[in-house]
């Protein structure tokens, strides 16, 4: 017998005003929260950098020039840490030995090193008519990032323009007999050469590998703890499958939340492996990306990823239906801003740095950057980001567990049980 209930018809569901009002009002503030979320970590950087961590290494042994007390070296050291008007960066003055160091652990964005005969060279320009012009060294660390690097250099490099015009005012002073050529090098004496300080192979995509792998970790996490859960709902018969054309309703399977909780932590933690091993062998293997400690990277990998899937299959067991919202903005809307792999976190907002502190993706990242590019150094981020891969995998088990013990305690059940 045919069935004579009617058909709805779209262009009268329509005209119903409810049915618009929930979607439209949640893909407005979707919308809105991820054009803010996001630019607003990237939009001006130069506005909001501060305290950016430079390297200033003064190695001039040379005599002070005439009539001074200091060597130029010791000028420049001294008027570089007492200027405190912009603030965009915080100067570390050290040793040549400790400044590599602290490039090598990824503490500086760059490192500022005036060499030993900087003041002999300059005075040399006004006594003997030399005109090779005396040099200042940038040292980069492309393992920061190329806009971290970037920011340290125009730092850097203005430092070094305004100490070229300040000791060519003085000399200009002092040569008030020389030619026009000579005091066209005098008035612009000082010359700014550029390396790295800590190079990374050409396989490194300028310091960016280790943000991309971080995602991809994060990624598989979400996707994979998320596609675990629909799966495992569906086979339990607590979600319709629904393919092309096709819908079934299996049986539903009796079974509490903890239960059902257990079972899909333990599939995220046997998958996870698979993904993460997966995400290796692309990147290194097939891709050529460069990277050491191959065994170390995995294992980090794996781990990494698997806190993140555990950490969504308890926002799903807590939040339900919104879980995956839930989770996608604490893993990546709000993660990815805050993270620091692409904008150094001294050049964000400062709702940002705040964020930073406990947001999964920084943390990754930081262990990420370690391992890749600083020789897996633990004051490099490893060590932090090993702390904070165990608390997030513990509050993840805490808070699912004790939420979903809670529902059961209170006799939430999920459906009606439904006969096969």
């Amino acid at each position: 017998m045919a069935d004579a209930t009617p058909q709805a018809r779209a262009v009268v569901l329509l005209r119903r005003p409810k049915l618009w009002l929930l979607p439209t009002i949640l893909t407005g503030l979707l919308a809105l929260l991820l054009s803010v979320l996001y630019m607003g970590g990237i939009v001006n950087p130069q506005q909001d950098l501060h305290d950016l961590p430079i390297a200033l290494v003064n190695g001039d042994t040379g005599s002070p020039p005439a009539g001074q007390k200091q060597n130029l070296g010791t000028q420049i050291t001294r008027a570089v840490t007492a200027d405190t008007s912009g603030g965009k960066a915080e100067w570390r003055t050290l040793t040549l030995a400790r400044a590599q160091d602290e490039l090598d652990s990824g503490k500086v964005y760059g490192a500022l090193v005036i060499p030993p005969d900087f003041t002999a060279s300059v005075t040399a320009l006004t006594t003997t008519g030399a005109t090779e012009r005396p040099t200042l060294t940038l040292l980069t660390n492309p393992g920061k990032g190329s806009l971290g690097s970037s920011l340290a250099s125009q730092i850097v490099t203005q430092v070094a323009r305004q100490s070229s015009q300040d000791i060519g005012r003085q000399l200009t002073a002092a040569a008030t007999e020389a030619d026009s050529t000579t005091k066209l090098l005098l008035a612009d004496p000082v010359a700014l050469t550029t390396r790295p300080g800590h190079p990374l192979g050409d396989h490194s995509g300028l310091g960016l590998t280790a943000f991309y792998y971080t995602l991809l970790l994060v990624l598989a996490g979400f996707l994979g703890g998320n596609v675990i859960s629909n799966a495992v709902d569906t086979s339990l018969g607590y979600a319709d499958n629904e393919i092309g054309p096709w819908h079934t309703r299996l049986p539903t399977v009796p079974i509490d939340r903890r239960q059902t909780l257990l079972l899909k932590m333990a599939m995220t933690a046997g998958i996870t492996l698979l993904s993460a091993s997966l995400i290796m062998f692309a990147c290194v293997t097939l891709l050529g990306m460069d990277a050491t400690r191959l065994p170390l990277l995995w294992i980090y990998s794996y781990c990494a990823s698997l806190a993140v899937g555990l950490g969504v299959q308890a926002i799903n067991a807590a939040f339900g239906g919104i879980g995956q919202l839930v989770s996608m903005f604490v893993f990546i809307v709000l993660g990815l801003p805050s993270s620091g792999a692409t904008v150094p976190l001294q050049a964000v907002p400062g709702f940002y740095r705040f964020l930073s502190h406990f947001e999964p993706m920084r943390q990754l990242s930081d262990g990420v950057r370690a391992i890749l590019y600083f020789d897996a150094r633990g004051d490099a981020g490893l060590t932090r980001a090993w702390t904070m891969i165990g608390v997030g995998a513990a509050l993840a088990l805490l808070f699912g567990f004790g939420m979903a013990a809670y529902y059961d305690r209170r006799g939430h059940r999920r459906l009606t049980p439904q006969p096969a």
